[in-house]
């Protein structure tokens, strides 16, 4: 087993805190296009309370974890994306943000969501989500420490992650959506050489 210390999903446990946050990476994202330093679009944030936040410690954690996750891209064209394009596109490629910055989901999506577009099995559980966790805690001891309640917050992130970019259609859906990659993200991923991921967006060309 991997000792806790080297673990990839150290700083997984933020995603109970973090959530998908669209609205506020999206603000986030156009500050950014418009050419402000991370202070300065922290600041900004804090300033203008622009995610409505009940307190200033609130904005900023959440301005640094949107930063942070933009960051994560490494491509200013998929940042202006998500502060210009279609919402659609736009939360796909806050996903594919998602992947980047936390290798939970990056794993989830690939090896769970990825597989049952490869295998052409469109059914989806809650129970598909539990599966994946008991096979991350038999192989990392960090995940393996995890409270059962820890596991379900995050689950449930998965599943609102899931819902807000229409893999499935609600909590209670049994069907995987057929999913389209959007172009720009598409060709974003190749530019990458990340093609690796390209089955969590039932993407196979």
């Amino acid at each position: 087993m991997a000792a806790i210390y080297d673990s990839p999903y150290k700083g997984s446990g933020q995603l109970t805190r973090a959530q998908f946050l669209f609205y506020e990476t999206r603000t986030t994202a156009k500050l950014m296009t418009e050419g402000l330093d991370d202070a300065q679009i922290v600041d900004r944030i804090i300033s203008e309370n622009l995610f409505q936040y009940p307190t200033e410690k609130s904005l900023k954690t959440m301005a640094k974890t949107c930063i942070a996750r933009l960051h994560a891209l490494q491509d200013d064209t998929l940042i202006q994306c998500i502060a210009t394009s279609d919402s659609a596109t736009a939360k796909q490629i806050c996903l594919f943000a998602m992947m980047r910055q936390y290798r939970l989901i990056w794993d989830f999506m690939i090896t769970v969501i990825g597989e049952k577009y490869h295998q052409q099995d469109f059914s989806f559980r809650r129970q598909d989500i539990n599966v994946f966790f008991l096979q991350l805690q038999e192989q990392d001891d960090y995940v393996a420490s995890w409270s059962e309640q820890t596991c379900k917050k995050i689950g449930s992130v998965l599943m609102r992650i899931l819902i807000e970019n229409e893999y499935i259609d609600g909590s209670r859906s049994s069907i995987l959506n057929p999913v389209l990659i959007s172009r720009a993200l598409e060709e974003a991923i190749r530019d990458q050489k990340l093609e690796i991921v390209l089955p969590a967006f039932n993407c196979f060309i």
